[in-house]
């Protein structure tokens, strides 16, 4: 028989949207283990999800999840991916029918599903049991002390308050929302000896406070890391994007000393996304984030070092070696380097947008604040994927999603597949020929002007939430001097420099640059700053791979 459990009344939750089949469930597993856990039963995915958020603000310990495959509005797989982000430590069980097998084997890479069970579980001390008391010894087996989080103390429009949850939302940093006008964030305020002062008020794990802090500051003092452990690498990778994460990985994995150097947080816009569908072995999808956390840690595995909050400002080449210079004046040399700098969103020119960027307007910041957009009316600016996995999440809990599109149609700049789900939301419309003129606002986001480009009509609408996804610009002006780029700063390689049939300006080597290489040798570019590069999360990981062999193939002839 189950031993007894923690006195906190360990949670074993279910979930089906089968009335009958949810009692049975719960009847079965309140006979085996209602003496030692507590069985929480839910009939929907959505409502499972509360239960979820509401024992994690009580703090209160989830060993399992059994959840049906077959359910409305959100499947169990679609309901574990989301679980695992509230209790990643909690062993997850698949119920589902014979037909739906290759689904739950799927799930095992998607949700990394423990187990999957199929209905009926007839006799449960044969099918059941057994499979729970398991993964229940299991969970036992490791550490569940509650986490240390960071407590972040702002106000809702206040735009570093915005940045500093985003950064430690993006770089997987666990921390609590305090709103200064509550009675807890004033309690904190008033401990710290700040009430009244400026805001955000960061207090770390370990008390300490601190006021308007800046990245480098806040990424030292919540554990990640920012400075090198040596000053020369094998390879530096500049940028933690899938480009950069690939390279990372690839080029630890080989042996080489690897270093990956990322200005806020790995991921790049791909960690924003709310969801990747077309990446080949995600069949179901896969968020942005979730994407980034495996790759991270499997940079980290194989021994690669990964810096954040470290801003680079210049490369110099310096003999055999490639010296990247940091912003504080810093440098760490490498033989070989990987520009991996991805692009940042183009800034909507329109009145007032700057000065409420962050109270209310935002770029790429759907997934940090979609908690606080429910039963609101939001509007989305652009067109192209991420515009569109963005209107997709924002619609489950926004009043409405508004898709505004400069182009007569989504066709030609979003992925089919995204189209046919954007058309299918009931909550969700396209306003094409469609531009914001201007944003609206003392301190915080209250209208918008919208202006139709074919007959120049404009309307003032209420809104206190404005996303723009408007494309992207390369982040390589630090790079002038040293290597060539298009004239939209994209960086040139292999073939593009060598056009004409003659090998770039002050090239010294008897080959051609390779396909991925710069006018400077050993200097690799992978990733969206390249020049016609497909801008594909899959294209990009590829890149990142392809370069760590070309640097491979640079240093041994080196």
């Amino acid at each position: 028989m189950e031993q007894a459990a923690s006195p906190a009344r360990t949670v074993i939750l279910t979930v089906d949207d089968d009335p009958g089949v949810s009692r049975a469930v719960a009847r079965d597993l309140r006979r085996r283990y209602g003496a030692s856990y507590r069985i929480v039963r839910a009939e929907s995915g959505a409502s499972a999800l509360d239960a979820l958020r509401e024992l994690k603000l009580r703090g209160g310990p989830v060993a399992v999840i059994v959840a049906d495959y077959r359910m409305p509005e959100m499947n169990g797989i679609e309901f574990l991916e989301q679980a695992l982000d509230i209790y990643p430590e909690a062993r997850r069980v698949l119920l589902t029918a014979y037909a739906d097998t290759n689904a739950a084997i799927d799930a095992i890479n998607l949700v990394d599903l423990d187990h999957y069970l199929l209905k009926p579980w007839e006799p449960p001390e044969e099918k059941l049991y057994p499979v729970l008391d398991d993964l229940l010894q299991a969970w036992r087996a490791t550490d569940h002390r509650a986490v240390a989080v960071t407590k972040v103390v702002g106000h809702r429009w206040s735009a570093r308050s915005s940045a500093v949850r985003d950064f430690l939302a993006r770089n997987q940093v666990p921390y609590r929302w305090y709103s200064s006008e509550d009675p807890e964030g004033r309690r904190l305020l008033c401990a710290a000896g700040e009430e009244g002062l400026r805001l955000p008020l960061v207090i770390t794990p370990d008390g300490a406070s601190l006021i308007e802090p800046e990245d480098r500051e806040l990424a030292t003092r919540v554990g990640l890391a920012t400075t090198p452990t040596t000053d020369f690498y094998d390879l530096v990778v500049i940028g933690g994007g899938p480009a950069g994460l690939g390279a990372a990985v690839y080029g630890a994995s080989e042996g080489l000393r690897t270093v990956l150097v990322e200005r806020s947080a790995t991921g790049g816009q791909a960690g924003q996304s709310s969801r990747i569908e077309n990446y080949l072995g995600f069949p179901d999808g896969v968020s942005g984030a979730q994407l980034t956390d495996r790759a991270r840690r499997q940079a980290a595995k194989f021994g690669a070092e990964i810096l954040t909050a470290r801003e680079v400002t210049g490369l110099e080449v310096n003999g055999a070696s490639r010296v990247v210079r940091f912003s504080d004046g810093s440098a760490v040399a490498a033989h070989s380097v990987i520009l991996a700098t991805g692009v940042s969103y183009r800034q909507l020119d329109a009145p007032r947008v700057t000065e409420l960027t962050g109270c209310g307007v935002f770029y790429g910041s759907a997934l940090t604040e979609a908690a606080a957009c429910q039963g609101h009316d939001v509007y989305i600016v652009g067109g192209a994927n991420s515009a569109g996995q963005a209107a997709i999440y924002l619609s489950r809990s926004a009043k409405s999603v508004n898709l505004l599109v400069r182009k007569p149609s989504l066709s030609t700049s979003m992925s089919h597949y995204l189209i046919q789900q954007v058309d299918e939301s009931p909550t969700i419309s396209v306003r094409t020929n469609s531009v914001v003129d201007a944003a609206h606002g003392a301190h915080q986001l209250e209208q918008i002007t919208l202006r139709d480009t074919v007959t120049g009509d404009t309307e003032l609408v209420d809104t206190q939430w404005l996303f723009v996804f408007i494309g992207a610009a390369p982040l390589t002006d630090w790079l002038e001097g040293t290597v060539l780029r298009d004239s939209r700063g994209f960086i040139l390689t292999g073939p593009d420099l060598t056009a004409d049939g003659r090998p770039p300006a002050g090239w010294e080597l008897d080959r051609p640059p390779y396909h991925l290489e710069t006018n400077v040798p050993g200097v690799f570019v992978a990733g969206d700053a390249r020049a016609e590069s497909a801008k594909r999360v899959a294209s990009a990981v590829g890149e990142g791979a392809m370069a760590v062999m070309l640097a491979h193939r640079y240093l041994e002839q080196s």
